[in-house]
């Protein structure tokens, strides 16, 4: 197949996959996602970003203005042969958005919710076709880093999602609601492993987000939760820093700052680039 993209030589020549996922909503996957492809990308990879939520938060962050036809649900729907009477001539290159240097982008959109419903009919294996579409359009031997912000539901995009990858990062606030969102999706994971249509991710530990330091019990619930989230690794908790709330209001990474109060959080993001990295290799 012709390479519409031209890939940096690197270490590693298969690029891997990695997704953010919680059912619990409002946990920053978004947040952790956009920054960690900028994290990828300061250490000199080539990071592709797909947006696989119908909320389309991933894409706003980057600043992308959608088109109608033109997103990651239009490719996934023309990549299947049996749905050929809804193909149109969307090329990815017509949908591709180079979102700054280093970070691509295939954007979402809300037709990305009809997902289910539009491939309820076809016999070949739904829940292979974004494994599929990466295969087909080589997407690893373009990318080091490709990474999915995925939906807070357990539908079959969720599913997709945990076929294609390589690795999960489970973001969560360390709360009762949060962790029965986790293990929800672990539950999803097991089946997948059931149903032995293709590897299973590999977990590559949780991420506690907006860790309050200012309440008591907060360091008990967090001991509580990770305690019971078996032996994968839990990064260094993120607290609620109002640094995350100026760089995302202005559609920036903590790496676009230069000033002292952004190096703690760079730092955060790079060492957790760094782990995923050494786990996946």
């Amino acid at each position: 197949m012709f390479n519409i993209f031209k890939k940096e030589s690197s270490p590693d020549p298969d690029g891997k996959v990695i997704a953010l996922m919680n059912q619990k909503g409002g946990v920053g996957k978004t947040t952790m996602a956009f920054n960690l492809a900028h994290a990828f990308k300061s250490n000199g990879k080539k990071v592709l970003c797909l947006d696989m939520d119908p909320q389309t938060n991933f894409s706003s962050l980057f600043d992308v203005r959608i088109e109608e036809g033109k997103t990651i649900h239009q490719l996934l729907i023309n990549s299947v042969k049996e749905l050929k009477p809804l193909h149109n001539n969307t090329l990815i290159s017509d949908v591709i958005v180079k979102a700054e240097e280093g970070i691509d982008i295939l954007p979402a959109g809300q037709e990305l919710s009809g997902f289910e419903l539009t491939v309820a009919g076809i016999n070949s294996p739904r829940q292979l076709i974004l494994k599929k579409f990466i295969e087909k359009y080589e997407l690893r031997s373009q990318y080091d880093v490709i990474i999915i912000d995925g939906p807070p539901t357990l539908g079959l995009l969720v599913v997709n999602i945990l076929c294609a990858a390589d690795g999960v990062l489970y973001p969560f606030i360390p709360d009762r609601f949060s962790e029965q969102g986790l293990r929800n999706i672990q539950q999803v994971v097991t089946d997948i492993a059931e149903m032995e249509i293709t590897s299973t991710p590999k977990n590559l530990g949780y991420i506690p987000n907006l860790f309050d330091t200012r309440r008591k019990q907060a360091n008990t619930d967090l001991l509580e939760i990770t305690g019971s989230l078996g032996q994968a690794m839990i990064h260094e908790p993120f607290t609620n820093k109002v640094q995350f709330i100026k760089s995302l209001a202005q559609r920036k990474s903590v790496f676009h700052f230069k000033s002292v109060e952004f190096k703690d959080l760079q730092r955060q993001f790079t060492v957790m680039a760094d782990a995923v990295q050494k786990e996946l290799i």
